[in-house]
């Protein structure tokens, strides 16, 4: 079975679980920006977890099928429909030989994912197929699709694996981006009380400056009582970087993997999906949380996904 892609998104990809493992050479992770989602969508449709699917950033495009097809929106709300059909989010669709499939902009957050029973077939590169924009590598060519583009799946699936949902509100409640929980870092006591106190009870926005490598925050800023250049050191996931001009970065799928600015807090695993749905203008505020209670958060989200059980 072949997808047709007769009309570009914004920014459409080609995503999977990442290929973690290659900081040492500079590669971060990549994979699904909302990794939560994307692994639901999965679970849908009856693929395997960490079968490839196309993660669709802000407004999607059109896409025609060669055959029958079994498909899942996960994510964020995005007007989509099938011949002028809606297609809700969460839910399970087929879709006939032919029919177009039209995902316009969102009505939310930053990102959905559409799931096909058999996963997106592209090459594997360093054990993943997911597309690394920054450097090129991975998914399609290393890019976003374009139109004209043709992407075959590699497997049936199995309906026997199939889920249905029946929460969809306990769903939102891991999306839910108006708190970001984080953990303290190595450099967190380079900033004072007062910087922590407006970190912690003041909302930031998400600027222009938005990308999969990181994101930008406005609206505060904060600044190191110890300056604002630290020696090069290895940057992980969902660290929160401050730089001169005082305005926070959350390093994100794709970011760099050093770095010379203080951090002063780590977003927490279990809160990576609500920044994947962190899109321009949004606003939100910072909750501290103790490491003890990042590790429950993360369990309890691997176990709902985990539990999700086969129709």
């Amino acid at each position: 079975m072949s997808i047709h892609v007769l009309k570009q998104g914004l920014q459409t990809t080609v995503q999977d679980f990442g290929r973690p493992g290659y900081a040492h050479l500079g590669i971060s992770t990549s994979g699904a920006a909302d990794a939560f989602s994307y692994q639901i969508g999965n679970k849908l449709v009856g693929n395997d977890p960490h079968d490839a699917a196309l993660e669709i950033t802000l407004s999607g495009g059109e896409y025609e099928f060669t055959s029958d097809v079994c498909i899942a929106l996960t994510g964020s709300e995005f007007n989509a429909s099938v011949d002028d059909e809606q297609v809700s989010i969460w839910t399970r669709k087929n879709i006939n030989k032919e029919q177009l499939l039209k995902i316009r902009s969102s009505q939310d957050g930053a990102r959905c994912y559409l799931c096909v029973r058999g996963g997106i077939d592209v090459p594997i590169l360093l054990n993943s197929r997911s597309t690394h924009l920054m450097t090129g590598l991975g998914g399609y060519e290393g890019r976003a699709l374009r139109k004209g583009n043709v992407l075959d799946t590699y497997q049936s699936g199995d309906n026997n694996n199939r889920v249905e949902l029946i929460n969809v509100n306990e769903i939102l409640k891991h999306l839910d981006r108006k708190i970001i929980r984080v953990i303290k870092t190595m450099e967190g006591d380079w900033f004072n009380e007062d910087v922590w106190d407006l970190f912690l009870n003041e909302n930031f926005t998400v600027s222009q400056s938005f990308s999969r490598m990181g994101i930008r925050l406005e609206g505060n800023h904060i600044q190191s009582s110890q300056g604002n250049e630290i020696l090069t050191q290895g940057v992980p996931l969902g660290a929160i970087q401050v730089p001169g001009s005082g305005n926070p970065i959350i390093s994100f799928v794709e970011h760099q993997t050093t770095g010379g600015y203080p951090r002063i807090a780590n977003v927490i695993s279990a809160d990576l999906c609500r920044v994947g749905q962190l899109k321009p203008g949004d606003t939100f505020q910072f909750d501290l949380v103790t490491l003890e209670a990042a590790e429950q958060l993360y369990n309890e989200q691997m176990k709902f996904i985990h539990n999700l059980s086969a129709s």
